[in-house]
């Protein structure tokens, strides 16, 4: 794996990563993590890195275009369908964990608690 990712090309992955962040936590909602756009920017950064440098890191810079000082800018974006999916299910489990925390199996759901 030839590492030619420039600081120029980390800030723009950077840049997009927490684009995606912060595009993730605001439609996840309420209900989700305050950490969501960690999650999301973290997940997009280091698959962003992944496809730019091990998957495309073999093409030259006539091959990929739009090349950013050794980032492959367009396929880095194949970076937010894995990303949107981590997110997915990182939602689903928190969400599914507080419903499970305010209404505990077995009782249900606005019954009077007896007293």
């Amino acid at each position: 794996m030839d590492f030619d990712l420039g600081v120029a090309g980390m800030a723009l992955l950077l840049a997009m990563a927490l684009g995606f962040g912060l595009l993730a936590q605001l439609v996840a909602g309420r209900g989700a993590t305050r950490w969501m756009w960690l999650i999301g920017a973290a997940t997009f950064f280091a698959i962003g890195l992944l496809i730019s440098e091990a998957w495309f890191g073999w093409a030259t810079e006539e091959d990929l275009q739009p090349n950013y000082d050794g980032l492959s800018f367009d396929e880095t974006l194949l970076a937010i369908l894995p990303s949107s999916v981590v997110v997915f299910v990182a939602r689903r489990a928190i969400g599914r964990r507080h419903a499970e925390r305010d209404h505990p199996r077995g009782t249900a759901s606005g019954a009077a608690h007896p007293g």
